[in-house]
């Protein structure tokens, strides 16, 4: 694959719901369960502390690329005081998280140093 792809090699997208404390978790709960009642998407486990390469406790929702146009202007509107990190799924980690994201509210600096550029 070449290091930077193309819009036809995003298999999917991921939406990192970020939180702080046990009061983010249950708002983030509201969200994923008012957003997975629309939209056909999967949520992850709702971790109470950094993971991968979130500074910050997080909830994972995945969903295909088609329907990308539908979910993310939904959370820009409904995400509460929720911080959501989205990155597409190509298959090259290191391309989706750092050229390839996009944030709603804050940005965060992730943690990439477990992600590798692939050669050309």
């Amino acid at each position: 694959m070449n290091q930077f792809p193309l819009h036809r090699d995003i298999k999917a997208f991921h939406a990192h719901l970020y939180y702080a404390d046990e009061a983010g978790v249950e708002i983030a709960k509201q969200v994923a369960e008012q957003a997975a009642e629309l939209f056909d998407i999967r949520i992850g486990r709702f971790h109470q502390k950094p993971v991968g390469p979130h500074p910050v406790w997080s909830c994972q929702l995945s969903f295909a690329s088609e329907t990308f146009g539908q979910i993310i202007p939904w959370l820009m509107l409904n995400r509460q005081s929720l911080d959501v990190f989205v990155h597409p799924l190509t298959g090259n980690d290191y391309v989706d998280h750092t050229q390839g994201v996009s944030w709603l509210g804050r940005a965060y600096t992730l943690d990439i140093s477990q992600f590798k550029p692939l050669a050309k």
